[in-house]
C-alpha cells in the first residue's frame, strides 16, 4: 500500500495562513503577490500558487525592481522566473526611487505604488505581501523608540486599504523561520537582500541586534509579545476611531479653503479623543501627519487659549477663530 508523502509542517502553516486570508476576500477577486525573491515573499508566492490552482484563482506575482543595486535587474528576473515555475503569471516593474527622506521609506512608497497600479490593471485585485510576525515586532519596537504613539504601536493590520484596493498580510502570525523552512522544504532558494544586513538602517539594527538582545535578556517570546501588544492596541484604536467618527459628524464644518472644529466640543472630550480628532482632521483633509508636539500645540488653542497666533502645520495652518479651530490650506 502506497502512502502519500507527508506535508512539511512549515509549508502547511504558510498555506493555512494564506487560505484563511483568502477566505476574507471576494472569491472572484484577482490576486497580486508582491515578490522580492526573499524567503517571506517566496513562501507566500508558493502558497498563493497552490491555492490558486485549487480554487481556480487569477494570481499575478509582481517583482518590483527598485534599481538600488547593480544586480537588481538580474535578481528581479530570477524572482519572476521562480514565480513562473510555480505557475504564477509574473511581471517585473521597474521604479524610480526618490531617496529624499530616506531610502527605506522612498523604496516602500515606490513599491506600493507599483503594486497598486498593477492591482488596478488586474481589476482592483487584492495585493498580498509577505510581512511576518518578526516584521510586526520590529515595527512595534521602532514605533516605541520614536515615541510615535498608538498609531505606530498598533503595527500592521492583517488587512487594510491601499488607496482603494485591499492590502493583505497573510503571514503576520508566522515567524520568519517558518517561511525559510517552507522554502527549504519546497526546494526554493530565496534571495538575501544585502540591505537586510546593512546596519545603517534602523530596522536592520532592530532585527539583528535589539530583538536578539531582548530575547537573550528577557527570555524567549519577546517577538510574540510585541505582536500581541500590536493586536490589542489595534483593537483599542478601532474602537476609538468609531467613537471619533460619530463625534466628528457633530463638531466639524467645512470652511473656505479648509475645515473647522468646535473648540468647546473639543474641550469637552478627554485629551486622548481631542488629540485623535485633531490628527484625523488634518490627515483626512490635508493628507498630512502631525507629530505629538504639533498636536499638542493645536490642542493649546482649545485648552490654553490666550490669543496666540496661527500654527504652521504640514500642508495647513491652524488658528482660533471665535469658538472654532480653523484649519486652512497653505
Amino acid at each position: 500500500m502506497s502512502h502519500r508523502p507527508s506535508l512539511d509542517p512549515a509549508v502547511a502553516d504558510v498555506r493555512r495562513a494564506v487560505r484563511a486570508s483568502l477566505a476574507r476576500l471576494d472569491p472572484a477577486r484577482p490576486l497580486v503577490v508582491g515578490l522580492s525573491g526573499g524567503a517571506d515573499s517566496l513562501a507566500l508566492a508558493a502558497a498563493v500558487a497552490f491555492e490558486a490552482r485549487r480554487s481556480d484563482l487569477s494570481a499575478t506575482a509582481v517583482v518590483v525592481d527598485h534599481g538600488l543595486q547593480e544586480s537588481s535587474a538580474e535578481v528581479a528576473a530570477g524572482a519572476a522566473g521562480t514565480a513562473g515555475s510555480l505557475g504564477l503569471e509574473a511581471r517585473v516593474v521597474v521604479v524610480d526611487v526618490d531617496t529624499v527622506g530616506g531610502v527605506e521609506a522612498a523604496a516602500r512608497q515606490a513599491r506600493y505604488r507599483a503594486l497598486r497600479t498593477v492591482a488596478e490593471e488586474r481589476g482592483r485585485a487584492a495585493v498580498l505581501v509577505g510581512h511576518t510576525l518578526d516584521d510586526q515586532a520590529e515595527t512595534v519596537l521602532l514605533g516605541l523608540a520614536r515615541g510615535s504613539g498608538a498609531a505606530s504601536l498598533k503595527g500592521m493590520a492583517p488587512m487594510s486599504d491601499l488607496d482603494g484596493v485591499p492590502l493583505v498580510r497573510p503571514l503576520l502570525s508566522l515567524r520568519r523561520s517558518a517561511t525559510r523552512a517552507a522554502c527549504a522544504a519546497q526546494g526554493l532558494e530565496p534571495w538575501d537582500d544585502p540591505h537586510n544586513a546593512d546596519p545603517r538602517f534602523a530596522r536592520v539594527r532592530t532585527r539583528n541586534t535589539v530583538l536578539p538582545v531582548l530575547e537573550r535578556e528577557l527570555g524567549p517570546g519577546v517577538a510574540e509579545a510585541l505582536a500581541r501588544t500590536a493586536e490589542q492596541l489595534r483593537e483599542d484604536a478601532d474602537a476609538f476611531d468609531e467613537m471619533i467618527g460619530e463625534t466628528i459628524e457633530d463638531i466639524v464644518e467645512h470652511a473656505e479653503a479648509g475645515i473647522s472644529v468646535s473648540a468647546p466640543a473639543l474641550a469637552a472630550n478627554p485629551a486622548a479623543i481631542r488629540h485623535r480628532i485633531i490628527r484625523l482632521v488634518v490627515a483626512s483633509e490635508f493628507g498630512a501627519s502631525l507629530s505629538r508636539v504639533q498636536t499638542l500645540e493645536v490642542a493649546r488653542l482649545v485648552t490654553d487659549w490666550s490669543g496666540q497666533g496661527p500654527i504652521d502645520l504640514p500642508g495647513c495652518r491652524a488658528r482660533r477663530v471665535g469658538d472654532r479651530i480653523a484649519f486652512t490650506a497653505v
